[in-house]
């Protein structure tokens, strides 16, 4: 079987570091969940979504019941894993943080922002799922800081995002900005007019930036996929819902430590 296919940040491109951003592409889903779907809460089959999650941790070198990837209820915790968990005992949060070997951490998306976290140096690894709201009340800097209670340095974590929801392809509503200037009213930047009469466009991608810009680690790359316009690679909530689909795939982001 050739490697599953993936998109890599050249910043995490880090020793004794393994990660992947997977795409729609080699796996065995069909339909509007074709091909690489992992979502085990969608209406895919089973079976083929435990054969897509199996191929995504032989990518990352890990046992498929170590790639680790939580229900995700779009808040702002992040959780400290030291070893797996049964398929029936997932832990409710957005994010993940390890130093044990040989466990990858995952996270699922659609158009929300999945990011990566790798501080080689302490051996520390994080992952987390930040849509609007989780990037809004603090998944991303809940997740460094997770981190750094196990011993990663702010200056050594380096960061990514993968595929999201672009700016062109998010409107949203008065009632959606008016929660971001709310919180500071410099959130405007985040905001284009759009087409339709008392609606914007929200930069989801650069409001991820700018949160981790804040934070003063070593680096940070987007990927800068439009997960919305690039049908081909990626899954995308909001185009389902446009098209009036059934349902739709997700995609996946992960990253281990070699063990």
């Amino acid at each position: 079987m050739t490697a599953t296919p993936a998109l890599h940040a050249a910043n995490l491109d880090l020793p004794g570091v393994r990660h992947a951003f997977f795409t729609r592409e080699g796996g065995v889903s069909e339909g509007v969940y074709g091909s690489l779907n992992g979502g085990v809460g969608s209406k895919d089959e089973p079976a083929r979504v435990l054969e897509n999650r199996a191929r995504m941790a032989g990518r990352v070198g890990v046992a498929p019941e170590r790639l680790l990837v939580p229900f995700q209820i779009h808040s702002a915790d992040a959780l400290t894993i030291r070893e797996p968990w049964a398929p029936e005992a997932r832990p409710r949060c957005d994010g993940l943080v390890t130093r044990e070997g040989a466990l990858a951490l995952g996270v699922t998306g659609a158009d929300c922002g999945m990011l990566l976290f790798a501080d080689a140096r302490a051996g520390v690894i994080g992952a987390c799922h930040a849509g609007w709201k989780g990037a809004l009340t603090g998944m991303i800097e809940a997740t460094v800081a997770a981190m750094e209670t196990q011993g990663a340095r702010r200056a050594d974590i380096h960061i990514a995002l993968g595929p999201a929801i672009g700016a062109t392809s998010y409107e949203v509503g008065p009632e959606f900005s008016a929660r971001f200037l709310e919180a500071d009213r410099a959130y405007a930047r985040f905001f284009s007019p759009s087409p339709r009469a008392g609606h914007s466009l929200f930069d989801l991608q650069s409001f991820i930036a700018a949160r981790v810009e804040r934070l003063e680690v070593a680096s940070f790359e987007a990927l800068g996929i439009d997960t919305y316009a690039d049908e081909a690679r990626c899954f995308s909530y909001r185009r389902s819902v446009h098209r009036q689909e059934p349902d739709y795939g997700r995609l996946v982001s992960a990253i281990a430590l070699a063990g």
